[in-house]
């Protein structure tokens, strides 16, 4: 993963906090949880608080996702919410704390000057046995407390205030105006100030967890559908009668339902040549069969002339894989007609030329599933599903990870807004 560090490509654009105050106020919060505090001098944060370099000290990745359900968070500071999320079991993790740092920002911006935010997205399960538990979560709510008690403090305020207005010899209480002084001095003037979170609770759409192997669950009015390996627990018993079931090997039946319920952009010329997604697709399935064939192999260094020469001398290999030829057809076929006729493509091959359809809210869940279906695109791997492409990544031989690194580096990081526009038609999103 060392590469990959370098990179910026796994913990990239990460918050570093050194500030001892700031150190502080993050000890105060693992203290909050249980955890032994940090005898680090510096460390870096994402979107939700969580730290690589305190995870290593700690020994534990999830030291803010016990059991990988009801996530811990720390807010240091607002500009967290410009972070990515680097560790989360579920896909909508991010999604989540954009919605609560919109939602409460003036808080957020009130609390933080002075203390840190700290707590807990609390669902209806506190661990995940089967499907029927990921289903029971619909909504969230988000337990907020303070690494100093501002929260506690200005609470404590507005109860004396309420009193210094209702009670009429409250006035003359030394002792309570006094403690109002010592509250103000550390909350300010809370009448201007909203140091209390405004919105706690927001809905649980679909998301892709990362228990049992992998679930996606995608929700729709009337019913929910489950994607997963048929081996995990609960797999076509949780909530029969609401719940559909598809293996996530059975390609034909998660295109039928990803198309029926409006999920997918089918193949047309307009969107299609212009993307270059068909020929970003071939060329990656041409430099892997390169790579399986000769892992030593330079692949920073080809061009075409040198790409169709190996082609010529390794037929057999790419005709038997097929992916290469199928997609040069797909393309002549566009080219020609327009479009494609989904129902005389072999299920295999459909996700091969679909990409998710870029107004639907589920568009980042369905490309996910899109990439995991199409494991040579290891570009819409890292970009739709992390996970996949890391556990991929430590397979590739020393070569072909270089390879991958460059293409990565001086593709998708130059310009990820207008990488992903172009090639899936998305628009900027907070998922990103």
């Amino acid at each position: 993963m060392k590469r990959l560090l370098e990179a910026e490509l796994i913990y990239g654009r990460l918050l570093e906090i050194s500030e001892p105050h700031l150190i502080a106020r993050y000890n105060k919060a693992l203290q909050g949880f249980g955890l032994r505090p940090t005898g680090l001098s510096s460390f870096r944060i994402d979107m939700t608080g969580f730290s690589p370099d305190i995870a290593d000290e700690l020994g534990d990745r999830d030291y803010l996702d016990p059991n990988r359900v009801n996530r811990r968070f720390i807010i240091m500071t607002p500009a967290q919410e410009e972070l990515p999320v680097v560790h989360t079991s579920f896909s909508n993790t991010a999604a989540l704390m954009h919605e609560f740092f919109a939602a409460n920002a003036r808080a957020i911006n009130a609390v933080t000057i002075k203390d840190a935010l700290y707590g807990e997205i609390e669902d209806s399960v506190s661990t995940v046995n089967d499907i029927d538990d990921l289903l029971s979560i619909n909504e969230v709510h988000f337990r907020v407390l303070s690494a100093e008690d501002m929260l506690g403090k200005a609470a404590e305020l507005r109860s004396l205030v309420d009193q210094l207005k209702t009670v009429p010899t409250a006035w003359a209480d030394d002792a309570m105006l006094n403690r109002m002084v010592e509250l103000a001095k550390v909350t300010g003037d809370i009448r201007e100030n909203a140091l209390v979170p405004d919105q706690l609770v927001f809905r649980h759409d679909a998301f892709w967890a990362n228990h049992f192997g992998g679930v996606y669950v995608f929700l729709d009015e009337k019913t929910t559908t489950v994607i997963c390996d048929p081996s995990v627990p609960g797999f076509r018993r949780s909530r029969p009668w609401q719940v559909g079931y598809i293996s996530l090997s059975d390609h034909q039946r998660i295109y039928e339902f990803l198309a029926s319920t409006n999920r997918l952009q089918l193949p047309q010329a307009s969107w299609v040549e212009s993307s270059g997604l068909y020929q970003h697709r071939a060329d990656m399935i041409l430099r892997g069969l390169v790579n399986q064939a000769d892992p030593t192999a330079d692949l920073d260094t080809v061009d075409a002339i040198w790409l169709q020469t190996w082609m010529h001398r390794n037929s057999a290999l790419v005709s038997s894989d097929g992916g290469y030829p199928f997609l040069q057809a797909m393309i002549r076929t566009v080219s020609a007609s327009g479009t494609i006729k989904m129902q005389e493509v072999a299920p295999e091959n459909r996700f091969l030329l679909v990409r998710a359809a870029p107004e639907h809210p589920d568009q980042w869940l369905t490309n996910r599933l899109i990439a995991q279906l199409n494991p040579s695109d290891f570009v819409s791997r890292f970009v739709f599903d992390k996970q996949g492409f890391y556990a991929a990544y430590e397979h590739y031989s020393e070569k072909f990870r270089e390879y991958v690194v460059a293409t990565l580096t001086g593709t998708y990081l130059r310009d990820k807004v207008a990488f992903r526009k172009r090639l899936y038609g998305l628009k900027e999103d907070s998922n990103a």
